[in-house]
């Protein structure tokens, strides 16, 4: 069983973007695939149930209870969680224990990264990511890539001491694929592929590290 977690301290970073869309990626590859959501808001589990009537349906597990890992069938082989937002890695306890890879993602604006460097920090402070044995990297989100801000802000993610693995642009297609239970790996349009070509690098991280 490998497991992902995507986590921001920042509300609104794209967490749910990136946890529906790689659950989508590992279950259209027929890998047993759970969605763990500790997010109040819930959004991966409503993603998750439009899409229960799929060939390729991904599980959730309410991660917000405790004792939500013994939910975890025991044929899974992937497991994504959508950390709650706004939470430290003092709060990620029992998800960071179970995680091979953590994912986060980060805004284009001076805000979201303030907002993510005390974040980062703390998850520098624990002893397996210190050891190099649980590989943290950053994921842009919501970038358009013609303008001096987003520019800017992948130039400084580029900088920090974690590897940026993926740049994904600022486009309604995702708002609207998450509201039908599906993701850009359930299209084949020539529009989508680009989209999809966005999320090639972290995939690609993904399955050095894991």
């Amino acid at each position: 069983m490998r497991t992902i977690l995507v986590a921001s301290s920042k509300g609104g970073a794209g967490k749910s973007t990136v946890v529906t869309n790689l659950a989508a990626h590992f279950a259209l590859e027929g890998k047993r695939t759970v969605l763990v959501d500790a997010d109040r808001q819930e959004s991966s589990s409503h993603w998750c149930a439009k899409r229960a009537g799929l060939d390729s349906a991904v599980l959730p597990v309410d991660g917000s209870r405790r004792g939500w890992e013994k939910q975890l069938p025991s044929d899974t082989q992937y497991v994504v969680i959508d950390a709650a937002a706004g939470a430290m890695a003092d709060d990620l306890d029992a998800h960071l224990a179970l995680a091979d890879a953590v994912l986060v993602p980060v805004n284009p604006s001076m805000i979201d990264l303030e907002a993510t460097v005390p974040f980062l920090d703390s998850l520098a402070a624990l002893p397996r990511v210190k050891k190099g044995k649980l590989p943290v990297a950053l994921v842009a989100n919501r970038l358009k890539p013609w303008t001096g801000a987003s520019q800017q802000a992948v130039a400084q993610l580029q900088s920090w001491p974690y590897p940026l693995v993926g740049q994904l642009r600022d486009t309604q297609a995702y708002v609207l694929m998450v509201a039908l239970g599906k993701s850009v790996f359930d299209y084949h349009s020539e529009q989508i592929r680009g989209h999809q070509a966005d999320w090639a690098p972290l995939l690609k991280w993904l399955k050095k590290v894991l």
